[in-house]
């Protein structure tokens, strides 16, 4: 009897406790979303273990389908032409940054699984006045049939946490908010000076809008700072880059839980003069994530 008690004991913190899964948001325009080229991946960013994604169905404001998805283990196809019905995820032959990102958050949090929660939309703004046929991240925004982007994510966001058990192992999940990755702005630095000048205001809302969403007050945020391909027949593919950069800088140095990537100003271009090529969004990843973990170090340790 006293060895069954035993067995017992061990046995059945097993089945029952809570295991810890750290939870990242990735969110933004088409940098986020990624065009990078699966066929170009090295062998150790294609094969994952404990890394679990889902990406939200990215349409644009006024579609009811937004934010549809479902877990699935994390592999490369994530990335731009990515679709779901919620019921089958469809991958693309692109990637974004999440592959490497990945691979470094398990390097740095070996014993924790990862759970990426990924919605990005191309061409979208966060100033309802840059939103043209792309969409808008502005909250308020009533666009088309009162719906944007921010209400997209807000759908992608409660359909992944609705899940309790995420690799199905039986055990329930402890979910750790854990970051928000945000890679965006492009589309505000192509309009006016008005509307790039407005970006450290809406940045600012819509990143502490996201922390309350995941009811984390000061979580992380590390944000990618745009860049200019200069593939233009004026020198300048975004004519108010400088002031969102600015602005970019401004959020980070005016808040003590973000941090920015600044490596994107050295990066290669693809086939346009508006993404990365493969090896930019590889380092991307690491880079987020180097910066994230350093802000998740700090946050988790302080008083």
């Amino acid at each position: 009897m006293k060895n069954m008690k035993l067995m017992l004991m061990l046995f059945l913190p097993a089945l029952f406790f809570s295991q810890k899964m750290r939870v990242f948001i990735l969110a933004g325009q088409s940098n986020m979303n990624g065009f990078g080229y699966n066929k170009d991946l090295p062998g150790d960013l294609k094969n994952y273990k404990d890394v679990y994604i889902f990406q939200g169905n990215s349409v644009a404001d006024g579609e009811i389908n937004g934010g549809t998805g479902k877990w699935e283990a994390l592999k490369p196809g994530h990335g731009t032409g990515f679709k779901t019905d919620g019921t089958t995820n469809t991958l693309s032959d692109r990637f974004g940054l999440e592959l490497s990102f990945a691979k470094r958050m398990k390097e740095l949090f070996p014993k924790d699984k990862i759970l990426l929660i990924k919605y990005a939309r191309e061409g979208t703004s966060i100033d309802s006045l840059a939103a043209a046929d792309f969409g808008c991240w502005d909250a308020d925004f009533q666009g088309k049939n009162g719906i944007n982007q921010y209400d997209h994510f807000l759908k992608t966001l409660k359909k992944a946490l609705a899940e309790t058990d995420v690799d199905g192992n039986g055990k329930k999940d402890e979910l750790v908010p854990s970051g928000i990755l945000w890679m965006q702005g492009e589309s505000d630095a192509g309009y006016t000076e008005e509307i790039a000048n407005h970006y450290y205001g809406h940045l600012k809302v819509l990143m502490n809008q996201m922390r309350a969403a995941l009811l984390t007050d000061d979580l992380p945020v590390v944000i990618g700072k745009i860049s200019d391909s200069g593939k233009n027949e004026k020198g300048k593919v975004w004519p108010r880059g400088e002031l969102v950069q600015y602005a970019q800088e401004k959020f980070v140095n005016d808040d003590k839980n973000a941090a920015i990537v600044r490596s994107t100003k050295k990066y290669n271009y693809g086939n346009d003069p508006w993404h990365y090529d493969s090896a930019g969004y590889i380092d991307l990843g690491e880079n987020f994530a180097n910066e994230v973990f350093r802000l998740i170090i700090n946050f988790e340790n302080k008083p």
